[in-house]
């Protein structure tokens, strides 16, 4: 790299000099923020608030995630400013210099600390945890003892292949419309769905055997697992640009583009559907700054911890798990609302946060009179996504505090702490064996349950338990095409509940008073474990309520979910198609045939190639969600090696897996083998009989059978006999 003699890092790049860099970039994010904050909570409040506002609130890091980003952000325009700036005053070429260059180590680490990056890695002690061989941290720091962060909440997403960036740094595919790719521009997001996804609502084919319970369970999973924030600003740091108002691409704004003819959004060069770039860990891409293990490619945040703990009815940080508990008495119970009762059962508290995005009623039922109430709040943000998650979201909370309960007076010398741990344990063993037992066979197929996930082969602690960025962002989001235009509300007799009827999907969004007014979460569970799931099919895969009317609650362009998911690769660098089918050991078509062989639907592969060009172009999360699917599965060949290989990783790389020896006494370990989603159902809901497995349609041997004759967990073996 060629630099100008004349130029003196010393002269140039002093402490002075630094400071003051720091101190402007601080300005410009923190005004961002604020105008951003201001600007969303205005349309909140002024219900003029559009589906873009929503994806980006409900995308918003909070906490420390808040802080993990804002660092980041700090980082990057600090060392943009000193980039500008030197070259500027020296006239040097754009390209000839990275800020980098001129910044001695001193120096780096002096931006580092100010800006709270350093703090991102440095390395926490595991020895100031008492109880860190029992039960975990609410982050799942210290899982694995030698590497303390590997796992944990708030670190980046690990990659199984290197990301594949536009400028090989940060920019994504794309980014520059008219760049070719393998001799081909990439197509549009939005044209990709229109011509692949779409499908009409009254065609959807339903599924035959599984319920629509397996669904929304997937998605109750997945927000145990993944959470990507967005960054928190709506205006580009360089230029103050408005993303909501312009079509241009200016970090963070990364606009999907409209195609001409589009069905239902407008075209033209000034029509586009606002997105915001998921936010950058501390020192990767743009900054350039290699420090820790990270790397320089750009890489993304987790804002969860990766084991299933259930820390979407918990939470991953610490604050907020203290904030989701109920201090006010020693029963080591989870807080419940203290407004409204589900027929004397407990509902999810409120939350507090000011501007109510669930405010959605008066809209909704055109009765400028009706009661709205409050978002709920969970261990996760997107408790309120739909009432059907909701509605798993508050038998699951119920089912702690009915554990907590248990246990008091199982174990009536114990403190608030010790019960609250213990149930929390407890229902971390739940998760993990329905996930693991009843869940991902149903996904991947015996076959490859049978290949990657069969006995328990014990803790190792050099696997790292990471989530991958491919399997949040592209392979996890395969049940998106598995849910139902309607979310179905049925009564005690298991039929369409005539005093609240079954609720279009587009209309369940951010409607907590569904269930505070509408019946409770009876009617939807009924549904949820009565009523086939969508069934994915080739020439029918993303609902309208996805695809064309997510988020819309008055007249403003609806986004699309389909292209959503694809932008959203693009912009985490996610590899092509072909070479996540490498990765998997499977084969790489080159041509129609091929394609058309993999896929075993030549018309299907013709629409993608016209579109792509080659197979080596075709977006990952599209190229996986059309594949057929593996035997006795709902995911195809590829989709099946990705997440077999990510819960592979998840189970041993998890030093508290309930089967690791000493985490459950024996007689527990028996004990939680019996547990099932059905006892959940019974004991935490007005339901009187269900289905011994859920996920299946109730028929034939699975037919609903009385809650009575459904097994319970055993809690005998949780008395503690204290010394005489």
């Amino acid at each position: 790299m060629f630099i100008q003699p004349a130029l003196s890092t010393q002269e140039s790049l002093g402490g002075p000099f630094i400071h003051s860099s720091i101190e402007e970039a601080k300005r410009l994010v923190d005004e961002a923020y604020k105008y951003s904050r201001e600007k969303s909570l205005e349309r909140v409040r002024g219900q003029s608030i559009r589906p873009s506002d929503i994806l980006r609130l409900l995308k918003q890091p909070a906490r420390d995630t808040r802080s993990a980003v804002r660092s980041a952000d700090y980082l990057e325009n600090t060392l943009r400013l000193i980039h500008e700036k030197v070259h500027r005053t020296h006239r040097l070429h754009k390209r000839s210099l990275n800020a980098t260059d001129l910044l001695t180590p001193q120096e780096l680490d002096t931006i580092a600390r100010v800006t709270g990056c350093a703090a991102r890695v440095s390395k926490p002690s595991c020895r100031t945890i008492p109880t860190v061989n029992k039960y975990r941290t609410a982050t799942s720091v210290c899982n694995n003892l030698k590497s303390p962060r590997l796992g944990a909440s708030n670190t980046p997403f690990t990659r199984w292949l290197p990301a594949q960036y536009d400028d090989g740094v940060s920019r994504p595919k794309s980014w520059d419309p008219n760049r070719s790719f393998n001799n081909f521009v990439l197509p549009l997001v939005r044209e990709v769905s229109n011509r692949i996804l779409a499908t009409n609502d009254a065609s959807v084919e339903s599924d035959r055997e599984f319920t629509h319970m397996v669904t929304i369970f997937g998605q109750w999973n997945d927000h145990d697992l993944t959470f990507t924030p967005s960054s928190p600003s709506i205006r580009a740091f360089s230029n103050g640009l408005d993303c909501d108002e312009s079509c241009e691409r200016s970090e963070p704004c990364f606009p999907i583009q409209i195609p001409l003819n589009d069905p239902r959004l407008p075209t033209g060069p000034d029509s586009c559907i606002p997105v915001f770039r998921s936010a950058p860990v501390c020192g990767t891409g743009k900054s350039a700054f290699n420090f820790g293990d990270m790397a320089n490619r750009r890489e993304q945040i987790n804002a969860l911890n990766a084991f299933l703990d259930l820390g979407q009815v918990y939470g991953s940080e610490e604050g907020l798990a203290r904030d989701l508990r109920d201090l006010t008495n020693d029963g080591g119970l989870l807080r419940i609302n203290k407004e409204f009762t589900d027929n004397g059962r407990e509902f999810l508290p409120f939350t507090d946060v000011k501007g109510n995005m669930c405010a959605t009623r008066r809209r909704i039922t055109n009765d400028t009179n009706a009661k709205e109430v409050p978002c709920f709040v969970a261990g996760d943000v997107r408790v309120d996504e739909n009432i059907a998650l909701t509605s798993i979201h508050t038998m699951f909370l119920r089912e702690h505090n009915r554990l907590a309960g248990a246990l008091l007076r199982l174990n009536p010398h114990w403190d608030s702490e010790t019960l609250y741990q213990e149930a929390r344990k407890i229902m971390g063993a739940y998760t993990q064996v329905f996930v693991f037992r009843d869940y991902l066979p149903h996904i991947v197929g015996p076959d490859t349950m049978a290949r990657q996930l069969g006995r328990y082969p014990g803790y190792n602690k050099t696997i790292d338990p990471s989530i991958a960025n491919v399997f949040a962002t592209a392979a996890y989001r395969f049940a998106h095409l598995a849910i139902q235009p309607t979310l179905s509300r049925l009564d005690i007799n298991n039929k369409e509940n005539p005093m609240f009827p079954s609720v279009p999907l587009f209309k369940a969004f951010f409607t907590p008073w569904r269930l505070v007014f509408e019946g409770g979460i009876d009617p939807l569970i009924r549904g949820l474990v009565g009523h086939p799931a969508k069934l994915n099919t080739q020439n029918h895969m993303m609902v309208d309520a996805l695809r064309e009317k997510l988020f819309q609650f008055i007249n403003h362009l609806a986004l699309d979910l389909g292209s959503l998911n694809m932008q959203r690769g693009r912009d985490h660098g996610l590899p092509d198609y072909n070479a996540w089918r490498k990765f998997c050991g499977l084969s790489t078509p080159s041509n129609l045939g091929e394609l058309a062989v993999v896929l075993n639907n030549t018309d299907l592969a013709f629409r993608l190639l016209q579109l792509y060009g080659t197979p080596d172009n075709i977006d990952v999360w599209m190229g996986g969600v059309a594949e057929p699917f593996v035997h006795r599965g709902r995911v195809g060949p590829l989709f099946a090696c990705l997440i077999a290989t990510q819960f592979q990783k998840i189970r041993q790389g998890d030093r508290l897996w309930y089967e690791n020896p000493g985490v459950f006494t024996s007689a527990q370990r028996k004990a939680l083998k019996n547990v099932s989603l059905a006892q959940i159902i019974c004991d935490n809901t007005g339901i009187t009989a269900v289905s011994r497995d859920p996920f299946l349609i109730p028929e034939g041997g699975n037919t609903p059978i009385k809650c009575n004759n459904i097994q319970q967990l055993n809690l005998s073996a949780w008395k503690e006999n204290l010394p005489l």
